[in-house]
């Protein structure tokens, strides 16, 4: 009886994770439909909660590939220094990097505090 669990377990594993890609597909197709529209108020909070399912997804997905969350967080973390240390881009016309670690240590830091 456990095989017939385990295999009814993967099975379910399989569906959520094909579920999951599909959101993702269909997240990433939506910012990109709000991107079209141009900046306005409500185009804003719609690709702000777009942008905030497809972390979330990501999130999800790496739980199901068994990625636990703090090891997504560090790879970002990596990521940010490297960028930094490399002066991308983004970080060297627009200080994104570095004001978001800043973000994320000061939200870190008020979960830590809470």
């Amino acid at each position: 009886m456990a095989s017939f669990d385990n295999q009814l377990d993967i099975t379910r594993n399989i569906k959520i994770i094909d579920w999951l890609k599909s959101e993702l597909l269909t997240d990433v197709a939506n910012l990109f439909k709000a991107l079209v529209n141009g900046v306005g108020e409500e185009v804003s909070d719609t690709i702000s909660d777009t942008l905030a399912n497809i972390i979330l997804i990501c999130y999800l997905l790496g739980k199901r590939f068994g990625i636990n969350y703090r090891a997504i967080e560090t790879k970002i973390e990596n990521k940010i220094r490297l960028g930094l240390v490399e002066n991308h881009d983004v970080e060297k016309y627009y200080g994104d990097l570095s004001e978001l670690s800043r973000h994320l240590n000061s939200s870190r830091g008020r979960r830590q505090g809470a």
